[in-house]
């Protein structure tokens, strides 16, 4: 299928310390491309995107598309708050010990999944997707129950950015998996379908790791299995 028709869902697991810097602005160009060329994708994980949601709602084409989404994070404020958590707190010990410090750190590297276009509308969690271009949808951090909420909402492609090793593999639709680290990849590379670790190891530029993620996508789209799908993800019985 082409590009145009392609509902992209986002989300990183088990992040470090090179997500921000190799994957997660890999896949935003990737995103780009795909926006450019008249598909929809989808930025998620409410709790990973705290304290840089201004550089989302700086690129709201409107007031009230920005203050949708600000409205969602006040909502997980408070859920968290009544729950006796909070929002500051968020790097789990994987994220800690694959070099990662602070909730500001971690949400600047998931936000470059979102790459640089316009951000068109913001949807609750599976909520359809009916947007063309740049979207947000209110999802968890939780991997498996975000990219639920955005299959649900439409998505038929996932791809999922890790540091730490995250297997996760999406059954309802197709899931690429990118390695931010070449040592991660050398350990799974049957589980892992990009290794965007060549970035930091100086072999590859951002650029060209997009353009090889988004021929990926578009192979995927039409027909090519994914690693996850060839281990059987998604499969009837």
């Amino acid at each position: 299928i082409p590009a145009s028709e392609i509902i992209l869902g986002t989300n990183c697991g088990g992040s470090d310390g090179n997500s921000g810097v190799t994957a997660n602005p890999a896949l935003g160009v990737a995103s780009d491309m795909i926006v450019a060329a008249g598909g929809t994708v989808i930025l998620g994980e409410t709790t990973e995107i705290y304290g840089a949601e201004h550089l989302l709602t700086r690129r709201a084409v409107s007031p009230a598309i920005g203050e949708k989404l600000i409205d969602r994070i006040k909502w997980w404020e408070d859920y968290t708050s009544r729950n006796g958590g909070e929002m500051n707190n968020n790097p789990s010990p994987g994220n800690k010990a694959g070099g990662l410090t602070t909730i500001l750190e971690k949400s600047l590297g998931a936000v470059a999944k979102g790459g640089t276009t316009n951000l068109v509308d913001v949807y609750e969690y599976a909520e359809p997707v009916t947007a063309k271009g740049f979207v947000y949808m209110d999802t968890p951090g939780y991997d498996p129950v975000s990219a639920t909420g955005q299959v649900a909402g439409g998505a038929n492609l996932i791809c999922f950015t890790t540091g730490r090793g995250s297997a996760y593999g999406c059954a309802p639709s197709p899931s690429l998996k990118l390695s931010t680290n070449t040592p991660l990849w050398v350990k799974q590379e049957e589980d892992i379908d990009l290794n965007c670790g060549e970035i930091a190891d100086g072999n590859a530029s951002v650029d060209a790791v997009a353009q090889r993620l988004f021929q990926m996508m578009l192979d995927t789209a039409s027909g090519a299995r994914s690693k996850s799908e060839q281990h059987g993800y998604g499969q009837s019985e």
